[in-house]
Order: structure tokens, then C-alpha cells, then sequence
């Protein structure tokens, strides 16, 4: 089970990824399809973007899984997916690839 500090560790870089989501206008109103979000693919890669995949599965998954106390995954490597996203985008996106790697680094170091 997570000690409360780590709780709430994880549960302020969550915010930050939001907000840095928000500030980059990656934030979407409307959801993907129920299709879309079914997808079988990691990260969902055949139907939504990184920043949807983050909006709307992972970072719903690790919040559910943080208020059920629920084990979190053993290892986290999400920062390089967003890296290799990002490469060559005009956006910037170094707070939200830091803060992905501090989400990375709480999850797998535990």
C-alpha cells in the first residue's frame, strides 16, 4: 500500500499533467468514442492521441487506482512515449514531458 506522502506525491503530478495540458490547449471538451477508448493497442495508439490517451486512460486509471488504494503498475515509462510524440512539434512541451517523468519515476521507484 502507498504511504500517504506518496499518495500524495502522485496525486499532485497528476494535476500538473493536466495543467500542462490545459496550457498547451491538448485538453479536450468532448471524450473519444467508447470504441476509441476500447482500443487494445497500448497507449491506444490506433485511435487516440498521447495527450487524448493521458486525458481520458491514464490519468482517470491512476486517480481511480489512488483513491481505491489499488496497487499501482510496477514500472511507469510514459515521459520517452511523449517524447518521440512530441519530436519535431512546435508545442512546448518540457513541462509536460518533466512532469511525465516525475510520474514515471513515483510509480516505478514506488
Amino acid at each position: 500500500m502507498l504511504s500517504d506522502t506518496m499518495h500524495t506525491e502522485i496525486a499532485e503530478v497528476l494535476i500538473d499533467v493536466e495543467a500542462q495540458l490545459r496550457q498547451l490547449s491538448l485538453w479536450e471538451k468532448i471524450a473519444p468514442s467508447t470504441e476509441a477508448l476500447a482500443s487494445t493497442e497500448p497507449f491506444c495508439v490506433d485511435t487516440l492521441t498521447l495527450p487524448q490517451w493521458l486525458q481520458f486512460v491514464f490519468l482517470p486509471t491512476i486517480y481511480r487506482m489512488l483513491d481505491e488504494q489499488s496497487p499501482l503498475p510496477e514500472k511507469c515509462s510514459i515521459a520517452p512515449m511523449a517524447e518521440e510524440y512530441f519530436r519535431g512539434s512546435e508545442l512546448s512541451v518540457g513541462g509536460l514531458v518533466a512532469a511525465l517523468q516525475r510520474v514515471d519515476q513515483l510509480i516505478t521507484t514506488g
